[in-house]
């Protein structure tokens, strides 16, 4: 069975809200004109409704109907998101144009195009996307801005200021599903929150050393991703619960190996190297964690690839998966454990240096040094306070 991933089901919803956006489209657009131009007339024999000369003619429909292989590729691609970009400054370039063509100089009355365009502007809120929104709203009346002051028609005003109406009726809307939107993503938030913090109680339950373990190393390798300037805060947060998971799979392991006082033996060793894989198979299945199992999985990945479960080496484990190895191995040296005290901030400082290039990504571990002021300074208010911080 296919594994359906949070990324998936976003993934999904956009390409099934771009579909509806199509049809729609191509429903109305091809609607209206036949209406307008070819059905009207027969009933208005003096009308002077009709396909205009000049302009881009018929060239509009080979345009438009070009847009759809695009789509398909697009989709095929996994990128449907660009789909509605590329529909809507298409149409308005091509109306900008045709509307210039076909109105300067000429003595008729300014006539607005294809109702499309007002449809888009009222139905961009479906995208729950205010760049989208944005666009749509402020391009259209441009638009209208753009080709008025060409070709020197008052009548631009009025499709303008329709536009703006119903430009305000979509931020409306718009606004009421994103509300909508933050109170369920926030509950599911906080639920999630929930069910992962019991679960590392259970965890803490069985080990007592490793106390506040996955909350540090969640803060620490939340602060690092960020002084990369690769992440979006959004991203990051489904991995931050994926770094409270990261020792899940240590409840496999039996209470005699996981707090013994002296050395592991060869054997024990390798018990204690299941509980990444055992871990990550765990919550694989888990909405939220999923896309970052790799988190889970690869954590004791090194760069040198001398690390497990896989032996991956150099970029062949995940960006943020080299982030949470060098915070899972900061917080280890610097907490005490059952077969040794915690180790000095300065000599834990100088064996994640002594480690780039070998155990850790070269490029992390100077970033690393940039964070790790911030580091001291948020394990000494930790141990101090004795509370949970969260980034």
């Amino acid at each position: 069975m296919q594994k359906r991933t949070t990324t998936s089901t976003l993934l999904n919803e956009e390409q099934r809200t771009v579909k509806w956006f199509l049809w729609l489209f191509y429903s109305i657009y091809f609607i209206y004109d036949l209406f307008y131009y070819y059905i009207l007339p027969m009933f208005f024999i003096n009308s002077e409704v009709g396909i205009q000369s000049g302009g881009l003619g018929y060239g509009i429909y080979v345009i438009v109907f070009g847009l759809l292989p695009i789509s398909y590729y697009l989709i095929k691609q996994n990128k449907p998101e660009l789909i509605k970009y590329l529909y809507f400054v298409t149409l308005t370039c091509m109306n900008i144009l045709n509307d210039i063509l076909l109105y300067w100089g000429s003595d008729a009355s300014y006539g607005t195009g294809n109702i499309i365009e007002i449809v888009i502007v009222l139905f961009s809120p479906i995208f729950v996307n205010p760049r989208f929104f944005y666009l749509v709203s402020l391009g259209t009346i441009l638009k209208y801005v753009i080709v008025g002051v060409v070709i020197q028609d008052p009548a631009a005003m009025l499709p303008l200021l329709i536009v703006v109406v119903l430009a305000m009726i979509a931020y409306i809307l718009l606004h009421r599903f994103l509300g909508y939107v933050t109170a369920v993503k926030g509950s599911y938030d906080r639920q999630l929150e929930g069910i992962v913090k019991g679960i590392i109680a259970t965890l803490e339950l069985k080990d007592p050393y490793t106390r506040g373990h996955s909350e540090r190393v969640a803060f620490y390798a939340i602060s690092l991703a960020k002084a990369t300037e690769n992440f979006k805060n959004s991203e990051l947060n489904s991995f931050y619960y994926a770094c409270l998971l990261h020792d899940i799979g240590k409840v496999n392991i039996p209470d005699s190996i996981l707090t013994k006082p002296g050395k592991l033996t060869a054997e024990e060793y390798d018990v204690i190297k299941t509980h990444p894989a055992v871990g990550a198979k765990a919550v694989q299945e888990v909405e939220g964690i999923e896309d970052h199992i790799d988190v889970i999985r690869h954590h004791h990945e090194r760069w040198d690839g001398n690390g497990y479960p896989d032996k991956l080496k150099g970029e062949d484990t995940p960006l943020l998966t080299r982030i949470t190895a060098i915070s899972d191995a900061f917080d280890a040296m610097t907490s005490s454990r059952s077969y040794r005290p915690a180790l000095p901030l300065e000599e834990a400082y100088n064996r994640i240096i002594e480690g780039k290039g070998t155990q850790f990504d070269p490029e992390l571990v100077e970033t690393f040094k940039l964070v790790y002021p911030s580091w001291v300074d948020y394990q000494k208010k930790y141990f101090s306070d004795n509370k949970i911080y969260e980034p």
